[in-house]
């Protein structure tokens, strides 16, 4: 980008990225079923984590948010790189850790955050690339996304944190529709 302006050959690279998101957000869907037996596992919990960094972090907070929202569960978003200076003190096997660990330059910088939650007791669920073989040694369970690093993959990545919250909240008997104490912005001043 120069002056503030797309090349042509970058625009038309993001209109492709954008053109993907729909096929990407059905491969998702399919998934659901094991997106409901991983949140049935956490459904429990009172606590949650979600770390992630770069464009991860503010898909970490809207995670949080959404699970907060429906589910009733206490749940705080961090830049993984801030871990260390105060959520990590609340880790431990009661509390589920969800971390965006996408392929990129902060893979393993991510990769070793997972290892600081393991090590505490931490249970980790991923939202890793559907292609990253090695997750499963460290999460306890993955949920994958095909991974293809557009600034697009954002869309696709929010889809299962939208779905991990609505199971647990429906597994606990929460109104999804209804949550309790919250309006829409637009009709509160």
């Amino acid at each position: 980008m120069v002056k503030g302006v797309l090349q042509p050959a970058e625009a038309v690279r993001r209109v492709e990225d954008l053109l993907q998101v729909p096929g990407r957000v059905e491969e998702i869907l399919a998934q659901s079923a094991h997106v409901e037996a991983v949140a049935k596992k956490y459904k429990d919990a009172t606590n949650a984590l979600f770390l992630g960094r770069g464009t991860g972090f503010p898909l970490a907070l809207e995670g949080a948010l959404k699970l907060k929202e429906i589910s009733y569960i206490h749940a705080e978003g961090y830049d993984a790189a801030e871990m260390k200076h105060g959520p990590i003190a609340l880790i431990d096997d009661k509390m589920p850790v969800i971390v965006l660990a996408l392929s990129g330059r902060r893979y393993d910088k991510i990769i070793s955050n997972i290892q600081e939650v393991k090590a505490r007791g931490g249970r980790v669920i991923a939202i890793a690339s559907d292609e990253d073989k090695s997750i499963h040694e460290c999460a306890d369970d993955v949920l994958p996304i095909h991974d293809d690093r557009g600034i697009m993959n954002s869309i696709a990545c929010a889809v299962p944190l939208q779905l991990f919250a609505y199971y647990i909240a429906v597994a606990r008997g929460c109104d999804v529709d209804k949550p309790r104490n919250l309006a829409k912005s637009v009709t509160v001043e």
